[in-house]
């Protein structure tokens, strides 16, 4: 037994735990101002917007209401405790009878102490043993005051007193971090008792306004660090908008926005919050609530939400509010700098999770169009229809994908996205669609970059994509043809002047030649190239495809320098020369075609190049030697693209050495073509096992495969 003096018997001085409390321990909050509106001034909101006068006295009168925040801590720098929900602690409890017999049993050398293993649960304080003192447990209505002793005997103890109506139940801690962590803790959770039955029982809407700016203010001013702290209050609003959510006014509506504010600088919405924010952008569009207070909310959603699909009314919140942009003045632009914004001023995006998030929120918002549309029973191209409000919420989505598409470090990942065509049917024979969504194509279409321009082909063999959708005579082809030239001269220009390509696409012979008549440049060059490698076989067509080429002065210079390669080209294939040609370490792309340019390689059977420094880029050179048979590539800079050239033209090949080259699956693939291949060296390339079974099955020829140092092994 454990003596120690008692607050009745000794006339000891007590400290309260929650400065500025009532007598029933409720905080009593002063209204200070809230002016930065979200970790972003109102004057830098709307300077990021693009728009003048950001604020009017109105808004400002509304912020003023708000508590004063911009972290959600306690004002002061003090220390910062855990939520305890259970623990093991020593209580006593004391009678506040004033018979003598009770005071005698309550002085501090009767006094007994038990050890038990609290829980503060939802509604009471109760024991996992329910003995002794904690019998019954004690409800969070029963506790008329929470506070610190601050004088105890020589003992040193510490201890918090829970006031009840019929005496004090005493809480001693080992030390005074661990006292003051109970005394937050319980002092939480009797105040998250009271506020849950005060609010869900209020129906005057000022009273409700007013608690909820209290309990707000609570929760910033707690020394208790936990999510569940700022959480509370969302997770409360939630329920009440829910079941109140038609008997709030407008200005109500404003109140509450403006209140819960300071807690979403650090947290999501709620479903049923995004519901009411939604509300309040589709009603007051140019409330300036939307542009102070909103703003810093959807930045934070955009930078961290992870999955829209489990929270979908929290991206419905998000375009609301960039349809809510769009009614202001200028309202594109308004929301095109708020895309910009949320890139950043840098070369690359800091947040990787903006880019999915807006293209997530543009989608569901087309599909969504779309799915209205048919529901008002709008012909697909009903050109006497103007683009009225409706047609705005699609002009949004648009708007945010061009902008989206003119960042570079964005347009790789959004070129991915769209490469699939994840529009809705509806969508690809709408005029107002395709034309506006031209700008977005046209700048992933002409991008430099492989990864980038290569997204505008079908996802797969046989499936369309944008190319097919825009060539000519295709469903989003227009007059002109600008945009499908664009693309076309792109991928002619760079890693699609392939064999492949030209006969998967030959069906558009007839447009090409057209286009070449009409003197398009990438027209003209497409025909050389399917002379070049001969894709067409009638002769009759080849004939028809010269004098098209012939029909305009730059046809004919390019028709020209076309029959110049064809000559060196027969000269190069006569029968003649060395069998076997191993050039020296250090040679070059450009060595290699000035060897192959000297004389006559036609026997040419046996190249090494191995340990040169040629990359892909020889492979225009190495598909013309037709008699070649075995190629050494070992530790060279030979990859993907140079692998799925030779697949195509050198089907004599039954050696290919390509040990410690920088080939992967994505070319390794395309070996399968290779049906004389007999051996195959792998040795240290980023071969899968996937990618050599089906390699094995495929090559019917193949006797040996060197697969050590790879994921095959």
């Amino acid at each position: 037994m454990e003596a120690a003096a008692t607050p009745d018997v000794i006339g000891e001085t007590e400290t309260n735990g929650c400065d500025g409390e009532d007598g029933g321990g409720i905080p009593i909050v002063s209204s200070s101002r809230w002016s930065s509106c979200a970790s972003l001034g109102k004057a830098s909101v709307s300077n990021v917007l693009g728009l003048s006068n950001p604020s009017s006295p109105t808004m400002a009168s509304k912020c003023d209401q708000s508590p004063k925040s911009s972290k959600l801590s306690s004002g002061g720098g003090g220390p910062r405790y855990k939520l305890i929900v259970e623990g093991d602690i020593q209580l006593c409890r004391l009678n506040h009878t004033r018979t003598i017999v009770s005071k005698i049993m309550n002085s501090k050398y009767l006094r007994r102490w038990e050890t038990h293993h609290l829980v503060l649960g939802q509604f009471a304080i109760s024991s996992v043993t329910p003995q002794g003192f904690m019998e019954t447990p004690i409800p969070y209505s029963g506790i008329e005051d929470v506070n610190v002793i601050s004088r105890w005997d020589a003992g040193h103890h510490y201890c918090i007193r829970i006031t009840l109506s019929d005496g004090s139940l005493l809480l001693q801690a080992c030390n005074s971090y661990l006292r003051d962590e109970w005394l937050h803790s319980v002092q939480w959770k009797r105040h998250v008792f009271r506020y849950e039955r005060l609010l869900k029982n209020t129906r005057r809407p000022e009273v409700l306004i007013k608690e909820i700016k209290n309990m707000v203010d609570l929760s910033l001013k707690t020394p208790i660090q936990d999510e569940s702290i700022y959480q509370f209050p969302l997770d409360l609003v939630s329920s009440l908008l829910q079941e109140n959510v038609d008997a709030i006014g407008q200005g109500a509506h404003e109140q509450i926005i403006v209140a819960l504010a300071p807690l979403l600088e650090n947290n999501h919405p709620t479903q049923e919050i995004c519901d009411f924010f939604s509300k309040h952008c589709k009603n007051s569009p140019r409330s300036q609530i939307v542009i102070e207070l909103f703003t810093p909310v959807v930045h934070r959603i955009l930078k961290h939400n992870m999955d829209f699909g489990k929270y979908p009314r929290m991206r419905t919140f998000i375009f609301e509010y960039l349809q809510a942009l769009s009614s202001q003045n200028d309202g594109i632009q308004v929301v095109q700098s708020f895309v910009k914004s949320t890139h950043g001023s840098f070369s690359t995006c800091p947040h990787p999770r903006v880019l999915p998030n807006l293209v997530a929120v543009c989608l569901a918002a087309v599909h969504n169009y779309y799915e209205n549309r048919r529901s008002f029973g709008f012909l697909r191209n009903d050109s006497s229809l103007d683009i009225n409000e409706f047609d705005n919420r699609l002009l949004t989505c648009l708007a945010i994908l061009t902008t989206i598409s003119e960042f570079e470090d964005w347009r790789v990942p959004l070129a991915h996205l769209l490469q699939s065509i994840p529009f809705p049917d509806e969508a690809l024979p709408h005029d107002v669609f395709l034309q506006k969504l031209k700008p977005t194509i046209r700048n992933i279409g002409d991008d430099k970059r492989c990864d980038v321009h290569l997204a505008v082909l079908g996802i797969r063999e046989g499936k369309e994509g944008w190319f097919d959708l825009y060539c000519p005579g295709a469903i989003a082809s227009d007059d002109d043809n600008q945009l499908y030239c664009v693309m076309l001269k792109r991928l002619i220009g760079c890693c699609c002047r392939r064999k492949k390509f030209l006969v998967n696409n030959f069906k558009m012979i007839g447009p090409w030649q057209l286009l070449a008549l009409r003197e398009n440049e990438a027209a003209m060059d497409v025909l050389c190239a399917v002379l070049e490698y001969e894709v067409c076989d009638n002769s009759d067509l080849k004939m028809q495809i010269i004098t098209t080429l012939q029909s305009t002065s730059q046809g004919k210079a390019m028709y020209a320098a076309l029959c110049e390669r064809q000559i060196q080209l027969r000269e190069l294939q006569q029968k003649g020369g060395p069998r076997k040609l191993t050039l020296p370490s250090k040679s070059t792309d450009a060595d290699v075609a000035k060897m192959l340019s000297s004389g006559s390689f036609g026997n040419l059977e046996c190249l090494s190049l191995a340990f040169t420094q040629v990359t892909s880029a020889c492979a225009k050179d190495l598909i013309k030697l037709p008699s070649l048979r075995y190629l050494n590539l070992w530790s060279t800079q030979f990859g993907d693209a140079g692998l799925q050239e030779l697949s195509e033209h050198l089907h004599k090949l039954q050696v290919l050495n390509l040990c410690e080259t920088p080939v992967t699956d994505k070319g390794l693939c395309c070996l399968s073509s290779l049906k004389n291949l007999r051996k195959l060296n792998l040795n240290s390339t980023h071969l899968s096992a996937l990618t050599f079974e089906g390699l094995k099955e495929k090559l019917p020829a193949l006797q040996e495969c060197d697969v050590r140092y790879t994921d095959a092994w």
